[in-house]
């Protein structure tokens, strides 16, 4: 990150928790080129479209496109284009770290490779207005005929010292018995009072407590004069009795109505281990409450999961119906860095309903598979229908998208071109920009001498679809991942990547000898650029 309201088309995975069974039949088949899906072309011409619009063999660069009312480039065939919306989650990776780090292998139906690979931030050249930058690059993957081609896209990063709209921010925390282990609400209100230093004078807070019943506990309230006030309701927080996940996001969201702001950040982060047991055990009824304040005053949700057992799903669904983020912290090291490094990015709006469509040239590209992305799927006719919600990307993020694409024999010339379409978060007017990359930029090997940057997207995306059980082109096995990890790691004095690494061995632990492992042995380690 699945988003199923007007028009929209996804798929999202079958397994879910009890709170959200029901769900399972509303799912929508996926028009276009589906995400995680693999197409395969045809030699003749293209059905109903024309081939993407050529560029130089090997361009990188992003380009701004153009104003509603200005010639398009035609658009090629259905058969070719991948189209999705934005999806800045990393709960799904640590989740799996914990998981691993306990000496446990994740179900399968929580791992979406999309957010191990965002849960890394490559360098992308960042805008200088509120957009994005597009990215393109690749290499290959030593497979027959099989190429990594990654899309990645960045916003300008938040200047905590200049002017934002001011933040409502409604903090929903689990208080239920599940909470009472160690790392669950210690941690929310360790990370709740280093929030409190981080808000600004005129932003606005207010704490609503659920376990069986729901409990406002601070109205919204400036936090300029309250800080006090906020730490001491925060220290009295305690644990009782079950979870009750619906009365606590419905007495949310109505104090989040009451105190709605015009003109700031209006979002509701809810703090749970979401093993929703009491209530609505029915999704259906806490959904159509999300999604009814999201349109009508533009609350966002904001999932922040805990806890060596976690409904990471169920919180899933929960904030993409929210049109907002999930994240997972279980150190006080995660938390921080949470509520006080990415705190701005999640309070500084810089697009909204974000959607990518990717254009491959059928003259060049026999197959392509986009590594992950299954419930952020939309239809491709879809892209620049603006009621089809997309995704929400604050300040200084960076978003990858991984496809394998294999190539015709002989191929030159165009291969991709990749655009994404955003919403101004004031206006809502539409604004696009797009980036091509051409055959001659996929001569390097993924492995080889490029840059530390590439290989990381492509250690994290192969990581996921191994514990997913999946056959990626080219995946050199658990063990040669580690040690690949490692080595950037120890080029790059990076502790992310180190515990990257530590968790593939942890994996390859697990699944034993024959499982992870890929045939012809690890292939030989070498140096790159330092990752940043």
């Amino acid at each position: 990150m699945e988003r199923q309201n007007e028009g929209r088309s996804r798929r999202r995975g079958t397994r879910f928790p009890a709170a959200v069974a029901a769900l399972l039949a509303a799912g929508l088949a996926v028009g276009g080129c589906g995400a995680g899906t693999e197409r395969a072309g045809d030699e003749g011409g293209p059905k109903g479209g024309r081939p993407a619009p050529a560029a130089p063999d090997g361009a990188r660069t992003g380009t701004a496109a153009p104003r509603d009312g200005e010639r398009r480039s035609p658009t090629p065939a259905p058969d070719y284009l991948s189209t999705f919306a934005l999806d800045v989650d990393t709960a799904s990776y640590g989740y799996a770290r914990r998981t691993l780090a306990e000496g446990r292998l994740p179900d399968p139906a929580t791992v979406r490779p999309e957010e191990f690979v965002n849960s890394f931030r490559p360098d992308y050249p960042r805008p200088e207005d509120n957009g994005f930058s597009v990215t393109l690059d690749g290499a290959r993957t030593g497979a027959d005929g099989w190429s990594l081609l990654r899309v990645g896209l960045a916003t300008r990063g938040a200047d905590r010292n200049a002017e934002r709209p001011p933040a409502a921010l409604t903090f929903v925390v689990d208080v239920s018995g599940s909470m009472d282990e160690p790392g669950r609400l210690d941690l929310v209100k360790e990370s709740l009072g280093l929030l409190a230093d981080q808000l600004r004078d005129d932003d606005s807070i207010a704490l609503v407590t659920f376990s069986s019943e729901a409990e406002t506990r601070l109205p919204m309230t400036r936090v300029g004069g309250a800080r006090d006030r906020i730490r001491e309701v925060v220290g009295s927080l305690a644990t009782s009795s079950s979870t009750n996940v619906g009365a606590g996001v419905r007495t949310g969201y109505d104090v989040a109505v009451e105190g709605h702001r015009k003109g700031a950040t209006n979002r509701v982060v809810l703090l749970s281990d979401a093993l929703a047991n009491t209530g609505d055990t029915e999704a259906d009824p806490i959904l159509a409450r999300i999604d009814e304040e999201r349109r009508e005053y533009g609350i966002t949700l904001f999932g922040v999961g805990v806890g060596s057992e976690y409904g990471d799903e169920f919180m899933e669904r929960l904030a993409d119906k929210g049109d907002g983020q999930t994240t997972y912290v279980s150190t006080p090291a995660q938390a921080r860095k949470v509520f006080v490094d990415q705190l701005p990015s999640h309070v500084e709006l810089r697009a909204r309903d974000a959607k990518a469509q990717v254009a491959f040239d059928r003259r060049t590209v026999e197959k392509f598979r986009l590594i992950g992305y299954e419930n952020r799927a939309v239809a491709d006719d879809d892209f620049r229908n603006d009621r089809v919600d997309g995704g929400e990307v604050g300040a200084g993020h960076t978003v990858t998208a991984l496809y394998a694409v294999k190539t015709r024999p002989g191929a030159a010339g165009p291969l991709a071109t990749a655009t994404v379409r955003w919403l101004d978060p004031a206006t809502r007017a539409p604004h696009e920009r797009s980036g091509t990359l051409g055959t001659a930029a996929l001569t390097g090997d993924v492995w080889g001498d490029g840059h530390d940057s590439l290989q990381l997207t492509a250690i994290a995306a192969y990581f996921a679809d191994a514990l997913r059980g999946g056959d990626l082109p080219g995946a050199p096995g658990l063990p040669a991942l580690a040690k690949r990890a490692g080595a950037i790691a120890d080029r790059s004095g990076s502790a992310v990547v180190t515990e990257l690494a530590d968790a593939l061995r942890r994996a390859s632990g697990l699944l034993g000898p024959g499982r992870g492992e890929a045939p012809g042995g690890e292939g030989e380690l070498k140096s790159g650029d330092p990752y940043s």
